[in-house]
């Protein structure tokens, strides 16, 4: 007999159309492998989630760029079809401000925690974060919201170069822009022609002091707040390799006590009321020790299977048994399990793993999407090779070499971190 209450289904929604994104299929086996009907709102074309055989049924996702009425629609659209109320899963952080933007409207269709309304929206914008986080007495990287470009330019000089520049609402950059969500910058001229980019990016531009990536020092809590606002499931995690390295997203995780971690999770949720999945990063100063928060995702993080205790819980699990006024089961922590992503590290996938490990796409039970991802990995590798040896031959030399100081290089930052 299942845990979760099978009679009711649960609707994963992604906006973000990255075939890539291993966390939906985790969502997917999760509930799928406790006998829960699940349902995806998310781009299909290529999609090796489609191929999951725990998915009842894929739905067309809102157009790029779609609004929250929008969203809304396309769900309650979903909805009568399902023709019960579901569980519903924003598994991005678009999906998830849309979603706690129209509740009341999304309500009579669907199950969802019962929280302040517009707070998974201020946790997500970058800019409001540290506020909360001043508020909280939570350490927070030194943040400066310049409002003209000869500020952008002066406060890079001023918090010390290299800088970390990010989008307040990096959901509302647009695709296909060029623009990153986060970047490191090397230069104040950089910091400056960034600004100028401002009303293109559709938020403010922010800028944070930068602390360097090193051994032992990035780390993540995966949780989920309940109806109490107490924090059930998920844990704390070490960040051991990330893609890119040195930033971005975990390619390989460790279960990892930390109580430090732990408590200042528990503490901001609770002093913000928070109830639902949360995904939190953050970075430990090297010259400090202090751990500083760097993101609040409000919504499960693509390794949140990590955190899969003794009796099967994780936090996808808990929000179901949760939402359905169901007991949760007493398991232990899998302190030392480990999280792969396959593509992103395929010779950690291959180590023996003695405390167990979850592996992002393959597996035994659930084959046809690995096979996929491969597939498509190839072609998108070859892709990218071909795109680079065909701008190498095209592109012509340069006239005459100037030496010039040195200055650091910008770097795509999917996740750049600052003190």
């Amino acid at each position: 007999m299942s845990l979760l209450d099978t009679r009711v289904p649960a609707v994963l929604l992604r906006i973000d159309r990255n075939p890539f994104h291993h966390g939906t299929l985790g969502a997917v086996r999760s509930l799928g492998r406790a006998g829960v009907e699940v349902h995806v709102v998310a781009d299909s074309v290529g999609s090796p989630v489609s191929r999951s055989r725990f998915v009842r049924q894929m739905h067309p996702p809102p157009p790029p760029g779609a609004s929250p009425r929008e969203i809304a629609a396309v769900l309650r659209r979903v909805a009568t079809r399902i023709a019960r109320p579901a569980v519903l899963v924003p598994m991005d952080d678009a999906g998830a401000v849309a979603v706690s933007r129209m509740r009341e409207e999304l309500a009579p269709c669907y199950l969802l925690p019962d929280g302040p309304g517009a707070l998974p929206e201020r946790v997500a914008d970058k800019a409001e974060l540290a506020t909360v986080c001043a508020s909280a007495g939570i350490p927070h990287p030194v943040t400066v919201v310049p409002d003209s470009p000869a500020q952008a330019a002066d406060a890079a000089w001023q918090l010390g170069l290299p800088v970390v520049a990010k989008w307040s609402r990096p959901w509302l950059v647009p695709a296909g822009s060029g623009l990153r969500s986060t970047v490191l910058v090397g230069s104040a001229q950089q910091a400056r022609q960034l600004y100028l980019r401002t009303e293109e990016a559709g938020s403010p531009l922010l800028l944070q002091a930068y602390l360097p990536p090193g051994p032992d020092r990035d780390w993540f809590f995966h949780g989920y707040a309940d109806r109490s606002c107490a924090v059930r499931a998920g844990g704390p995690g070490r960040k051991q390799l990330a893609w890119p390295r040195g930033a971005g997203l975990t390619a390989v995780g460790c279960w990892t006590p930390n109580p430090q971690v732990r408590t200042l999770a528990e503490r901001l949720t609770g002093e913000l009321g928070y109830r639902g999945i949360f995904d939190l990063d953050f970075r430990r100063c090297g010259a400090t020790g202090r751990y500083h928060l760097l993101d609040f995702n409000p919504r499960p993080g693509a390794q949140f299977r990590l955190f899969t205790d003794t009796a099967g819980l994780d936090v996808v699990r808990a929000l179901h048994l949760d939402l359905t006024h169901r007991p949760m089961p007493e398991g232990s922590p899998q302190a030392g399990r480990a999280f792969v992503v396959e593509n992103y590290a395929p010779l950690a996938a291959l180590r023996p793993a003695p405390r167990g490990r979850e592996l992002a796409w393959h597996a035994p039970d659930d084959p046809a999407p690995g096979r996929a991802m491969w597939a498509l990995w190839c072609r998108h590798v070859s892709r990218r090779l071909r795109e680079r040896l065909s701008a190498a031959t095209t592109a012509s030399p340069p006239a005459r070499v100037v030496r010039q100081a040195a200055t650091p290089s910008p770097t795509d930052d999917e996740k750049a971190s600052s003190c």
